[in-house]
């Protein structure tokens, strides 16, 4: 099932009454109280923002977004009680969105979801699918065959930025500056991980159907129907 909000706090009266006031204003949310828990949550469902506590009972909220930057590049908010801003600077290091403070107004946190969800939704890609391969856009993941393939965020990050422009050559500059973020990126870099992705999803990787190379210039993504 997809949910647009994921809140992973221990504090349980906290967790549920944030829930139920998001379901109230048509945000769709569920709660988990641990790691454990925010794990199991996405072995089956999926979630567009997750709002996550640092103090958790089974763990931190610190480990746990690094362990969920490893698979997925979705919004995360904290949620915290600390307000040292050693806490703020390393939520936002590694990985983090954004710091909010409790005790905090359910009126002002929804009203703050709700932008990302809108700015996440906007420059979420599309998803592809034709029946080998699928990119699922929400739940960031990519199966072959029906089996999933382990990606990067990176590498994500790169196949749906190329599927978003299906059919239409794209420049390594282009790639530099929209994936990297930085228009110095070297080629090397950027050809390792093409590289990986078609070891991940071509039948032939030195002869790929799905992504091919414009000499010269860059990649284009070509396939099926999507």
């Amino acid at each position: 099932m997809h949910y647009q909000c994921l809140i992973i706090d221990d504090e349980k009266l906290l967790a549920d009454s944030t829930a139920e006031y998001f379901n109230l204003f048509g945000v769709k949310t569920a709660v988990v109280y641990t790691a454990a828990e925010c794990r199991a949550f996405f072995e089956e469902h999926t979630a567009e923002l997750l709002l996550l506590d640092i103090n958790l009972g089974d763990s931190s909220g610190f480990e746990l977004c690094r362990e969920l930057r490893e698979k997925t590049e979705i919004p995360i908010l904290f949620i915290s009680a600390r307000s040292s801003d050693d806490d703020k600077i390393i939520a936002l290091n590694i990985g983090g969105d954004d710091y909010v403070q409790k005790p905090y107004s359910l009126s002002v946190l929804l009203a703050k979801v709700k932008v990302v969800l809108k700015r996440y939704g906007q420059s979420v890609n599309p998803s592809y699918t034709d029946g080998r391969l699928t990119v699922d856009s929400h739940a960031r993941e990519v199966s072959v065959d029906g089996k999933p393939v382990k990606l990067t965020s990176l590498e994500f990050k790169l196949l749906a930025y190329l599927i978003q422009n299906k059919n239409r050559t794209v420049s390594k500059q282009e790639l530099f500056e929209k994936i990297w973020e930085d228009k110095f990126t070297g080629d090397g870099t950027l050809n390792v991980h093409i590289r990986k992705i078609r070891e991940a999803i071509e039948r032939e990787p030195g002869n790929p159907e799905y992504i091919i190379t414009v000499w010269g210039d860059g990649y284009k993504f070509v396939g099926g129907a999507s």
